[in-house]
């Protein structure tokens, strides 16, 4: 007799989700993640300083470590009916613009781990640096493009 097997429950999925993060979170409130609904989809953002990853996944995750290094991270999920939703690939564009206008096109690379599916991308920070996020996805299979924008405060000491 063969087990039953359930898709995970929304629960379960966004512990899974979490689980990721954990790795991407820092201790301070700032780096917690946050998520937008678009359309059929739920995006799940965070920005955060790279010296909180631990070693072992910034080399597994090709990332590196600095005090002055920040990374985003994003993940776009399906909507579906019982459940948190289904990992789905994407056309993600991104730039940062400090207080003082400067920008930084943000190069966003696919990692693929497991059933997930993950957009990440680095970026040079200063000592108390907000920055503004824009964000352009355009989720697999779906003609819409939908614009993200979110800041955050890096700390590097």
């Amino acid at each position: 007799m063969t087990p039953l097997v359930r898709p995970p429950s929304s629960r379960t999925l966004a512990m899974g989700l979490l689980a990721l993060s954990s790795f991407f979170l820092a201790t301070a409130p700032v780096n917690a993640e946050q998520s937008q609904e678009i359309g059929d989809y739920v995006v799940h953002y965070n920005a955060m300083n790279t010296d909180t990853l631990s070693a072992e996944i910034a080399r597994q995750y090709n990332i590196g470590r600095s005090k002055n290094r920040g990374m985003v991270s994003l993940t776009i999920l399906k909507k579906q009916p019982g459940v948190a939703g289904k990992p789905v690939t994407a056309k993600v564009t991104a730039k940062s613009t400090d207080l003082t206008g400067k920008q930084q096109v943000l190069s966003m690379r696919e990692v693929k781990d497991a059933d997930a599916i993950y957009y990440l991308s680095e970026f040079t920070i200063t000592h108390k640096e907000i920055l503004n996020f824009e964000v352009l996805v355009s989720p697999e299979n779906s003609a819409q493009t939908h614009e993200i924008k979110f800041k955050q405060e890096f700390y590097t000491r």
